[in-house]
């Protein structure tokens, strides 16, 4: 254990303030003074190298004023002024159709501009008061290009609780929404060179994953017909490929009450299960070690790419590839120091990810985990655990399982108003759940025949998640903490942590 919690990871320092330059720039706005302010301080942060205190004061200032000028520069590019009356415009399906009560939603990707928006197609018959099957809207498919007239408004500005709707999409992306009615639209041939080669790469792999979507949609029929295919099917496109379209809300509750939300939301978890196996495939003596290591983020690559890159995923992404990197040095792999790289990296791409839920809750688990799992393992002697492997891998979901729930739930508390009670005997049965159905996914994608087998299996898991939401007192509802209340709890773990620190260390220097 290091001398000091945070002595060898510069880099939290910097991503913290950058962090700080990000919400101090939401909050106040454009200044005029800000670029020169930022090119001073740089050119001041170089001459200052013979006074080490001032010059690190320096380049803090220096990333605060970086995160507020990223802020804006992103918050700017976001801001559009449409027209008032309805245009004709050409665009691009994103996203599978997803029904409301009035109309059918799909995101869309304006081909001229490459500005994102969220559509919602009116039904067809609504005004007769009918619902017809036949919607042409229901077929949309991502990749379908559609020539459209209507008029392109702003976001909205809709709140409830602690969920902000317009912040949620501008952190996504988006730059309006519209609301189209059913003789105002129609499916067209539109070219795509336009847009740049990163958005022409997402959208051939969004619709690889809507191909790969329909084969298993196809292969959800069974021979056993005591479960729900359909929420099976469900659950296998959200683990193992990134799409929620057709989770109910009562799974969504179930998962939620039980403490296994984060398996539906792909992450690390799912991210570090694939990039084990493909390690222990393609590491051994057979493959050089090059060579093995480009196929391998290759692979994994291809896979933020065919989710959709979340946030959560592309940290997991970057962390295992400056994984790999740094091991070809020999150095400390997985560390603090890693994360905030990786953090850095993010918020200079896009500094509005920083109120990306996933993004705070993501980050905030893996440096749990960074901080406290390597306290727990104190607990039991390493010979110990060497004998005996089975307590060693309890243990090891155990103590990865409560540091990663200290590191997200005031943030869950805040955001859901819940608190999951019996979430680690939830991961007791999830985290094996999840490995054995990421790995399955992966053969049915190449032999559909089994997607019985893999239906199955979940059903199973969605049977025990339920049985284990039934229990009196599974989930602590009704928790609304503010702002302050949740930063007050974070400040007391960071303590709680610090003489937990302490004592080892004493503890450690005495003996």
């Amino acid at each position: 254990m290091k001398n000091k919690p945070f002595g060898e990871a510069p880099l939290l320092r910097l991503a913290v303030c950058l962090m700080a330059g990000i919400v101090v720039g939401d909050n106040m706005g454009n200044c005029n003074w800000l670029l020169p302010a930022f090119v001073v301080m740089v050119v001041g942060a170089m001459l200052l190298w013979r006074h080490a205190v001032v010059q690190s004061a320096s380049i803090a200032v220096c990333f605060v004023l970086l995160g507020w000028l990223l802020i804006q520069r992103q918050e700017a590019s976001l801001r559009v002024s449409w027209p008032e009356q309805e245009v004709i415009y050409e665009a691009v399906v994103l996203s599978e159709p997803v029904e409301k009560a009035k109309t059918i939603a799909v995101d869309i990707l304006l081909t001229e501009s490459e500005r994102k928006l969220k559509c919602y197609f009116y039904k067809e018959g609504r005004r007769e008061g009918v619902r017809r099957e036949g919607d042409r809207s229901r077929t949309l498919k991502i990749g379908d290009g559609l020539r459209i007239q209507s008029r392109i408004r702003p976001n909205s500005e809709w709140r409830r609780g602690t969920f902000d709707y317009k912040r949620y999409l501008e952190v996504h992306g988006f730059t309006g929404q519209t609301f189209v009615s059913s003789w105002k639209w129609q499916k067209a041939q539109i070219s795509l060179h336009h847009l740049s080669r990163l958005e022409r790469t997402r959208l051939y792999f969004l619709k690889l994953r809507s191909r790969l979507l329909e084969r298993l949609a196809t292969d959800q029929t069974t021979p056993n017909p005591s479960y729900s295919g359909g929420e099976a099917y469900a659950v296998v496109a959200a683990m193992a490929l990134g799409d929620k379209s057709a989770l109910t809300q009562e799974l969504r509750d179930i998962y939620a009450i039980t403490g296994a939300s984060h398996v539906l939301a792909l992450s690390g978890l799912h991210l570090g299960i694939i990039y084990m196996l493909l390690t222990f495939l393609f590491g051994g003596r057979f493959f050089t070690f090059l060579p093995s290591y480009l196929f391998t983020f290759t692979t994994v690559w291809s896979f933020v790419f065919l989710v959709g890159m979340p946030v959560s995923v592309v940290r997991s992404a970057v962390m295992l590839t400056a994984y790999a990197l740094l091991s070809l040095g020999h150095r400390d792999r997985m560390s603090v120091n890693t994360l905030a790289f990786t953090a850095l990296l993010v918020l200079l791409v896009s500094p509005l990810s920083l109120y990306d839920i996933s993004f705070q809750m993501s980050y905030l688990a893996v440096f749990s985990i960074l901080l406290l799992v390597p306290l727990s393992e104190r607990l039991f002697p390493p010979s110990y655990l060497m004998e005996h492997r089975i307590v060693k891998w309890l243990w090891g979901i155990v103590s990865v399982s409560c540091a990663a729930q200290i590191g997200v739930a005031p943030l869950t508390a805040y955001y859901f108003g819940r608190f999951s009670t019996l979430f680690l005997l939830t991961n007791l049965i999830v985290i094996p759940g999840i490995t054995l159905i990421l790995y399955l996914s992966m053969v049915v994608f190449v032999m559909p025949s089994l997607a019985y087998l893999l239906l199955y299996i979940v059903s199973v898991l969605n049977t025990l998640l339920t049985t284990i939401a039934s229990i009196p007192g599974a989930s602590i509802d009704g928790l609304h903490p503010t702002k302050l209340q949740t930063t007050m709890t974070y400040v007391v773990i960071v303590a709680c942590y610090l003489l937990a620190f302490r004592f080892y260390r004493r503890k450690r220097d005495y003996i």
